[in-house]
């Protein structure tokens, strides 16, 4: 309904605007041909003036520039003519924005209705408190899950009397422990075997390792 009691209107106005816009446009390039014409005629009118004056015909020198006369004259109409045009073109697309506007402004509005109409403050209501039940309806099946299988109820006198028999019986092993422990045999040191004098070697000679010295000492000692 609105398509056809308001949407075509606006289509059609539209569609004029551009046409009178593209007609602004096509007079307006008429008129800029017809004075850049008459400019060549007031030119050439100069020249025949000058031409006449040469000649001394002042006669014709003087309906040259009557005529250069005339032909300004006519320019100066077509340059008023030109600014009413472009007035005219200015306003009217001052006009066609501020449709396009406009338009913008009510489609948004109405956009914005809809919106309105279809969040209705007590259907927020409703899913809130709908939320809230399911909330609710968790939590206690939450609190049933995590309750003790088949309701086991646990007595708390007993338990610490548990607990203490545990004590007596840990303070119990701790008297049965003997009361020191021997210490760990020592073996005696070895005794130190006497240190062999070092045999000189050459400076060129590369020295020789542990094992070389013992070998050195033990020949010794056979030797003795």
């Amino acid at each position: 309904m609105f398509t056809r009691f308001f949407g075509k209107p606006k289509q059609e106005a539209a569609a004029t605007t551009v046409a009178t816009l593209d007609k602004l446009n096509e007079t307006l390039e008429m008129l800029e041909k017809k004075e850049r014409v008459l400019q060549k005629k007031i030119a050439a009118e100069v020249e025949r003036a000058k031409g006449f004056t040469r000649e001394k015909n002042k006669k014709g020198a003087i309906a040259c520039l009557k005529r250069k006369k005339l032909y300004e004259i006519q320019v100066e109409q077509l340059g008023n003519f030109q600014l009413r045009i472009h007035d005219q073109m200015i306003m009217l697309e001052g006009a066609k924005a501020t449709t396009e506007t406009v338009d913008a402004l009510r489609s948004g509005a109405h956009a914005m209705k809809q919106i309105q109409a279809e969040t209705n403050i007590d259907d927020v209501d409703k899913t809130m408190d709908e939320i809230n039940e399911q909330t609710d309806n968790m939590k206690q099946i939450q609190e049933a899950l995590s309750s003790p299988f088949g309701g086991t109820d646990f007595d708390e006198d007993e338990l610490e009397q548990e607990l203490e028999d545990l004590e007596g019986l840990e303070l119990e092993e701790e008297l049965l422990k003997p009361a020191t422990t021997a210490p760990a045999t020592q073996l005696p040191a070895a005794p130190a075997r006497p240190a062999q004098p070092a045999r000189q070697r050459a400076p060129a000679q590369k020295q020789s390792t542990a094992e070389d010295d013992e070998l050195a000492a033990l020949q010794a000692e056979m030797a003795l």
